[in-house]
């Protein structure tokens, strides 16, 4: 198998199938950027034409309208910071892209109904009818031609690429562009067909009517709006100039729309000229339909592969599909409530019950288990000196995890010390402190948020396969008959708690049944393991489980093996997970017991050093010289493997462990860093957790929707003073606050059960009675929020009833305008629209019909509102409450989301600087990827430790191909270790992790008592 692999790599490499297969994956598939483009043209031209026709208006009645612009400056501000955390990002089919459409919704759907536009001369009725009638035929129109060439796939007459199903999200985007330039042309070219008389007559223009046009014709700058006027009817004219009439397509005289006749003076008789607007939509939806024929049916992308010179065009652009860190605070990612439920199982039904650990001692074939070869690894004894590195919590964001191991998998790292310069060699085997992909063991997790970034750090072998299963490790490479022959990097890893939310199903089947974690060889058996070093130092690997300490089997063998392998002058090191001695201090607890138990009993002063993850950052202490025995001399913590950052000051105080004093040496960040990074939970929790709208905008709403609507609001601003009308405001919170208790049933069960869990989300570190008082404070904050963004809503839409903009007709207003201008600026002497009613059995105009009526939400809520403070909430129907109800959380909770971002981002900045409580939840919130370490060993040949911690202050957001590992020739049997240039991408627009590396941290645990009895090698 593998030397046929083997055999097959020169020739996939002769015909450059990597490269071609690299371009034609997912990640790079035929976008329809050009949607993207032709939007922000279509909205450049909208702005352009609105200036030049009613930028003076806007001027000289900017002043009447000051309490209207105020409306305005409200409505932008809240729109803007709900939407503030998708600016700038990419364009997806998820949450992100849901909100900026329904952003664009019901903020259309609110300013159209104010009269700053209106007085301005322009009328958005026309164009937003106008807008859902194109946007709905297109989509429809679009779904039949997909349907109909999916169909001619299906029967053989289209090529096999037809089959690949449109993306929906395409489809919904190019019919927005289409109708927003459909719009757009008619709004400042109208709908006419013929012109009779040359004029500018501003009319003829569509909507909008300048109201100065003939008073400043002296003025200078007014003049170059007149020529700026005529430049774009010469574009209207000529340019976007009517297809042709009737007479010249007789064949589809019965299915176009006419345009109608723009003269001075009467016109007489009907247009025969088809309509520009159709025909620019025929022309958008043509150009669609053939790109999509031409990209799919006849698959000319795939059949005609690009040149040499477009292919390094492209290669420059082509960028790793790294994943981005967890959402912690997510309330729609599945990962997350399936990490809840996993660990609910395993908690209940693995710990205590079903161990893994349990599984693997009674799976050893050999009865002693200090001689256990499945265990006990003694192939690096016989080295003169060793490099060794170690990191943890890795597999959260690609960019961090691929930073660090960019680092390890270099050759060489040239580092500062003091004044002289150091180089610091590859590690010859890595060890990984747990943790390995978050938020839960899965094979995505595993493959995308571990291997990935390892791979492209270090690439496996070339017969390396992902769905393979070593079955009888270690599978040594090609040509290596012994372990200790081997000369490349290994990889040796303890699983942490994450780790065994499946109970370690995923662990033992990416770890403990693969060969290679990257270019990392990984010889390891069983979840645990001991490692004996040159010098008489040995590493231990204890896995922890669940409860955070080791189980009787482990501790077993350990126990055996300090009783029969490791010298009296040994060293070891102690790995665990969790740092027990920072965690049992900030706890007040007392976990590991047995840990405890066989470091001071069975090693007895040979514990050099504990090292741990699980914390996301980096201290170090060191025991302080006294005459008590010392059973850990130096205590090490570095998390900063890839996971978000965790604080330091919350630490500061510690300074006892096994009865001995202990001194920090060093932390990263420091504490003062530490202490500032907290600060973004106010500027920045909602743009780091926009996932979270989903569940701090329906609990608002749970504990105010009964309260609307409030129909005496109007009566705050009777007073004149602004003293009287807050104290007036403030009564009618109480007011509602105290209907809500009384007699909202669910408003007030919601809001007793908020209670509760903000008593139980405080950490038990505080007393009762502090977590009574901060729980009520904090949901305290929450409901007057709540209730003051329920008044100043209700006060918007009271104020605009009563000035006649809401409420003031019935559910389909906007419709039945439409329809009238429709037959007036639309002729249809065909009677198409006649015979696309009958054909579709009434569909046609109902969908349009109802289509608007559900996106004039302020009016549906207007008119019930209206009709609830006249005669009842129960004179409403259950579906017209559910309706008023919908509508009224559609604008709620543009409000609400971004204030329950801001309040529990002040009560966790408040929690971590002030009380040191909530130190996990205030930082995984702002999911900081930079502050990234690692710590790397030389074992010299004096028997010395040397431990340096290199760190990157920023990780890069993007990166590209690098260059010289492109070009750095590559074998077909070369192992990725041998290469200069070992990592596949390097940093695109910031300063790359080998160049800013640094050193946080040095020092050098000496052999002492000197080398004399060291145990041999096995």
């Amino acid at each position: 198998m593998g030397t046929s692999m083997h055999s097959m790599s020169p020739l996939l490499d002769t015909l450059r199938m990597e490269k071609m297969r690299t371009i034609l994956t997912h990640t790079y598939p035929y976008p329809h950027e050009h949607s993207r483009h032709a939007l922000t043209a279509v909205i450049v031209g909208c702005l352009f034409f609105i200036s030049s026709d009613n930028i003076q208006t806007l001027i000289q009645k900017l002043d009447k309208n000051f309490k209207w612009w105020s409306m305005y400056i409200c409505l932008f501000g809240f729109f803007y910071f709900f939407s503030s955390p998708f600016v700038r990002k990419t364009i997806k089919p998820n949450y992100s892209n849901f909100s900026r459409w329904y952003i664009a919704w019901i903020f259309v759907a609110a300013i159209y109904h104010l009269p700053s536009f209106q007085s301005m001369g322009v009328d958005l009725r026309m164009n937003l009818s106008l807008f859902l009638t194109i946007y709905l035929s297109s989509v429809l129109f679009l779904i039949v031609f997909h349907i109909i060439f999916l169909g001619l796939w299906y029967v053989g007459l289209a090529s096999r690429v037809a089959g690949k199903r449109p993306e929906i999200l395409t489809i919904i985007q190019n019919c927005a562009v289409i109708s927003i330039a459909c719009c757009v042309f008619y709004s400042h070219c109208g709908n006419r067909s013929v012109q009779r008389e040359s004029s500018l007559d501003r009319r003829s223009f569509g909507w909008f009517t300048p109201v100065f046009w003939r008073q400043h014709e002296q003025s200078t700058w007014i003049s170059k709006f007149m020529r700026m006027h005529e430049w774009k009817e010469q574009v209207c004219s000529s340019w976007f100039a009517p297809v042709g009439s009737a007479s010249d397509y007789p064949f589809f005289s019965k299915w176009v729309i006419y345009g109608e006749l723009a003269c001075n003076g009467a016109c007489t008789g009907s247009s025969q000229e088809i309509s520009p607007i159709y025909s620019l939509w025929a022309t958008f939806i043509g150009l669609y339909i053939a790109n999509h024929v031409v990209e799919c049916s006849t698959g000319w992308a795939l059949t005609h592969p690009l040149s040499i010179s477009e292919y390094e065009k492209i290669k420059k652009q082509m960028k790793p599909d790294f994943l981005d860190m967890v959402p912690w605070y997510s309330g729609t990612s599945t990962d997350l409530f399936k990490t809840v439920f996993d660990l609910m199982v395993s908690v209940t039904l693995f710990v205590g019950r079903f161990d893994m650990r349990m599984m693997q001692a009674a799976m050893n074939k050999t009865p002693d288990e200090s001689k256990n070869g499945d265990l006990l690894y003694d192939h690096f004894c016989n080295k003169d000196e060793l490099w060794f590195d170690f990191m943890a919590d890795t597999g959260d964001g690609g960019n961090s995890t691929y930073a660090v191991t960019r680092l390890l998998a270099q050759p060489l790292i040239r580092v500062k010390i003091g004044g002289s310069k150091r180089v610091l060699p590859r590690g010859d085997f890595l060890l990984v402190g747990g943790d390995l992909a978050y938020p839960n063991p899965s094979e995505f997790t595993y493959e995308r948020r571990l291997f990935l970034p390892f791979e492209y750090a270090l690439q496996p072998p070339a017969c390396y396969r992902s769905e393979h299963i070593a079955v009888n490790k270690p599978e040594l490479p090609y040509g290596v008959l012994k372990l200790e022959q081997y000369e490349g990097p290994q990889c040796f890893l303890i699983p942490g708690n994450h780790d065994w939310f499946d109970g370690l199903n995923t662990f033992m089947r990416y770890i403990c049944h693969k060969s290679w974690l990257g270019g990392w060889f990984m010889p390891q058996k069983k979840s645990y393991f001991a490692l004996q070093l040159p010098k008489g130092w040995w590493v231990f690997g204890f896995d922890q489980a669940l409860h955070g300490d080791i189980d009787v089997y482990q501790f077993k063998f350990f126990a055996e093996l300090c009783q029969e392998k490791v010298g009296d002058n040994d060293s070891i090191i102690v790995i665990t997970h969790e740092p027990t001695w920072l965690l049992n201090w900030y706890w007040n607890d007392d976990t590991g017991k047995n840990v405890s138990h066989l470091i001071r009993d069975y090693m007895k002063g040979r514990c050099r050093l504990r090292m741990a993850g699980d914390l996301h950052h980096y201290m170090r202490h060191s025991c302080v010289p006294s005459d008590q025995p010392v059973y850990a001399e130096h205590l090490l913590v570095n998390g900063c493997g890839g996971a978000f950052l965790h604080p330091t000051h919350v630490f500061r105080n510690f300074n006892k462990f096994y009865g001995n004093s202990y001194e920090c040496k060093s932390t990263y960040p420091s504490y003062e860093d530490s202490s500032r990074i907290a600060l973004g939970n106010i500027l920045k929790f909602r743009r780091k957790n926009w996932q979270f709208d989903v569940i701090g905008g329906f609990i608002y709403f749970i504990i105010v929707f009964s309260m609307f609507p409030q129909c005496g609001v109007f009566q705050i601003l009777h007073d004149d003073s602004w003293s009287g009308r807050l104290k007036s405001f403030v009564i009618a919170m109480w007011s509602a606050f105290k209907y809500m208790i009384e007699h909202s049933y669910v408003s007030s069960a919601g809001t007793l059960l908020l209670i509760l869990l903000s008593y139980s989300f405080i950490p038990t570190k505080l007393s009762w009675k502090s977590r009574v008082v901060i729980g009520l404070l904090h949901i305290l904050a929450h409901i007057a929020a709540a209730l003051i963004l329920m008044m100043l809503l209700e006060m918007g839409i009271d104020i605009c009833i009563r000035n006649h903009l809401l409420a003031t007709s019935g559910y389909h207003t906007l419709y039945e305008w439409y329809r009238s201008m429709e037959s007036e600026h639309f002729p249809d002497p065909s009677g198409l629209r006649d015979r696309m009613e009958k054909w579709t059995f009434g569909l046609y105009p109902a969908c349009i019909k109802y289509l608007m009526s559900a996106f004039d939400i302020p009016e549906v809520m207007a008119l019930t509102r209206k009709a609830i403070c006249k005669k009842g909430m129960q004179s409403l129907s259950r579906g017209a409450s559910v309706i008023y109800y919908a509508s009224t959380f559609l604008y709620f909770w543009v409000l609400s989301t971004p204030v329950v971002s801001l309040i529990f981002g002040c009560y966790l900045y408040i929690c971590i600087n002030w009380f040191h409580i909530h130190f996990d939840e205030a930082f995984s919130s702002l999911r900081i990827a930079n502050y990234k370490a690692f710590t790397r060993f030389h074992l010299k040949k004096t028997g010395e430790l040397e431990v340096f911690t290199l760190a990157v202050d920023k990780v890069p957001k993007e990166w590209k191909l690098d260059p010289e590992w492109d070009s750095e020739p590559k074998q077909p049997l070369q192992l990725s270790y041998l290469r200069r240039f070992p990592s596949k991408w390097k940093a695109a627009s910031s300063v790359d992790p080998v160049n800013s590396v640094r050193i946080v941290d040095h020092f050098v645990i000496e052999r002492t008592p000197p080398i004399q009895h060291s145990a041999p090698c096995s």
